[in-house]
């Protein structure tokens, strides 16, 4: 099995930026308030009851599609977009104006930009893989060695962003905070 760390590096570098551009394209959506205060509420009432698993399931469902030849590229792209998206109409809709980046220089953030990065890349490789005919121990290894890598990440990455949020909740909760409000 022919393995070149530099080429890898190379290909996660483009699914990592091809990712960023699409998230980078969402929250650049101009949006009015009315539709920032929609979308946020249609997002909340999709998480209103998830905890670390559901964030988990969530998560590592969208990065095994990632891994699909062909369809995994299209995926990250629509995945990273409506994320901006989102991300986005949270903000413009806050108390406190943060800019959509944020989430992602957070430890979950970074952690699942690198997976879906890798999904990403992984599946553009696996495309010219199939393309030449490649034996399938060429592929198959690598990408349940990946799939391994996103599925340890993507657990750690729910756990840190569960504790992320249930901090957060209880400072807002907080009577010392909401007398303030």
């Amino acid at each position: 099995m022919h393995f070149n760390i530099k080429w890898r590096l190379i290909y996660l570098t483009f699914g990592i930026v091809a990712f960023l551009i699409a998230y980078s394209s969402g929250a650049a959506i101009d949006m009015n308030k009315r539709e920032a205060e929609n979308l946020k509420l249609q997002f909340t009432n999709q998480i209103k009851d998830i905890d670390q698993n559901g964030i988990f399931i969530n998560n590592i469902k969208i990065a095994l599609g990632m891994f699909i030849p062909i369809f995994g590229d299209g995926l990250g792209i629509f995945t990273g977009f409506s994320t901006g998206m989102v991300v986005s109409a949270i903000t413009k809709t806050s108390l406190i104006t943060l800019p959509p980046w944020i989430v992602l220089i957070t430890p979950f953030g970074i952690m699942e930009v690198f997976v879906y990065g890798l999904a990403m890349s992984r599946s553009g490789i696996m495309v010219y893989q199939l393309a030449k005919k490649k034996p399938w121990r060429d592929y198959v290894i690598p990408m349940l060695v990946e799939v391994g890598i996103a599925v340890i990440l993507l657990l750690a990455a729910a756990l840190i962003e569960w504790q992320m949020v249930k901090h957060y909740d209880s400072l807002h909760s907080s009577p010392h905070i909401t007398k303030f409000r």
